[in-house]
């Protein structure tokens, strides 16, 4: 028997969920200091995420989607872009997009039917939140090929699930940046559950990550409860579109400790024992653990920070309520450059309505 082809896919993990240092730090993070200001970020990223619920119970908010177990993940692939780059996020990477200069307030305005909180104050070459799942990753594959015709040191990195990941979107995207050697990093957020559907029935794959190697990307599984580990993987797939040595899939392991979305009740699916489980390996507790231990952070310093998470967001939170509502005819307004024929005589139906009114 000839053997045709084999592989490996390597796991990054440099932070157990002890909070204690496995092996030695990796090039993406030579000094644990380095490690401070993200982990703020974190605080603040689920600061946002609990006042954000908030908003949704009180009839303030639309239908909201948490990112609470996510922050390591989010964050640590923000912290590895340009701002030059391009993001396609799905719609949960919001400690991603506030390193790229997205606002809380628009991502309080998209979720509260608002279009214009896709206009982005941050940088204008990212792409809005994608609702249908991983067809952002096309739109990523498709500005990576212009940055390789363009011959532009630029990459894409594009964000999607679990369940995204057995989309064809997601297929085309990594065959065409494997044909083209594109300089594309698609994430693989892997947290157990897309919606009320478990990892285990709906791909037979052994792991996500080796989806890549149907498209001759390199592969790799990362701890995206460790975000050192997310940071050099990040590094590696990075490095990698720069050099001009083509694209990655980084599978990023968590968990999604809240409901799939505010309109979604997880008690229905999933088991008590699971989640308390997946508390014992979230990501604030075991960074805090370290940077505790190095010298880097104590309660004190935790307790003013939060306070000033608190104060920030409600900053944002009183913009997001004191911004005007548009007029009942802008929903026409996002479709199309011109509007066809139809649309227009509904719009001008819409006004005359809302002028009785």
């Amino acid at each position: 028997m000839t053997l045709a082809a084999q592989f490996e896919i390597e796991y990054l993990q440099y932070l157990g969920p002890d909070g204690k240092l496995v092996g030695k730090l990796p090039p993406a993070v030579t000094d644990a200091k380095a490690l401070l200001p993200l982990f703020k970020q974190m605080l603040f990223v689920r600061t946002f995420d609990s006042k954000s619920i908030a908003l949704q119970r009180t009839g303030k908010l639309g239908t909201y989607a948490s990112c609470l177990g996510h922050e390591a993940t989010h964050v640590g692939i923000g912290a590895s872009m340009q701002p030059e780059d391009v993001f396609a996020p799905s719609y949960r990477e919001y400690g991603a997009q506030f390193m790229r200069g997205v606002r809380p307030r628009e991502v309080l305005m998209y979720w509260g039917g608002d279009e214009r909180g896709n206009d982005f104050a941050g940088p204008k070459n990212d792409y809005p939140w994608c609702v249908p799942i991983a067809t952002q990753c096309l739109m990523a594959a498709g500005a990576a090929l212009s940055f390789k015709l363009r011959k532009q040191d630029r990459i894409a990195v594009s964000c999607c699930g679990d369940g995204g990941s057995s989309k064809t979107d997601f297929y085309a995207a990594l065959n065409s940046a494997g044909a083209y050697t594109l300089p594309l990093v698609l994430c693989v957020i892997n947290n157990g559950w897309a919606i009320s559907v478990p990892r285990s029935a709906q791909t037979g794959a052994k792991t996500l990550a080796q989806k890549g190697l149907a498209g001759g990307l390199h592969c790799l599984q990362v701890d995206g409860n460790d975000l050192i580990a997310v940071l050099e993987g990040m590094r590696r797939a990075t490095e990698r579109a720069h050099n001009g040595e083509g694209g990655s899939v980084i599978e990023f392991m968590t968990y999604r400790l809240h409901d799939h979305t505010t309109a979604d009740d997880a008690r229905r699916y999933r088991g008590e024992d699971e989640v308390k489980a997946a508390w014992t390996r979230e990501p604030m507790t075991r960074l805090r653990t370290f940077i505790t231990a190095e010298k880097l952070w104590d309660e004190a310093q935790e307790k003013a920070w939060l306070e000033e998470c608190g104060r920030l967001v409600d900053i944002e939170i009183n913009a997001y309520l004191e911004t005007p509502v548009q007029p009942v005819e802008a929903m026409f307004d996002y479709l199309y450059a011109d509007p066809p024929p139809d649309l227009l005589e509904q719009r001008a139906a819409a006004i005359a309505l809302e002028q009785r009114a």
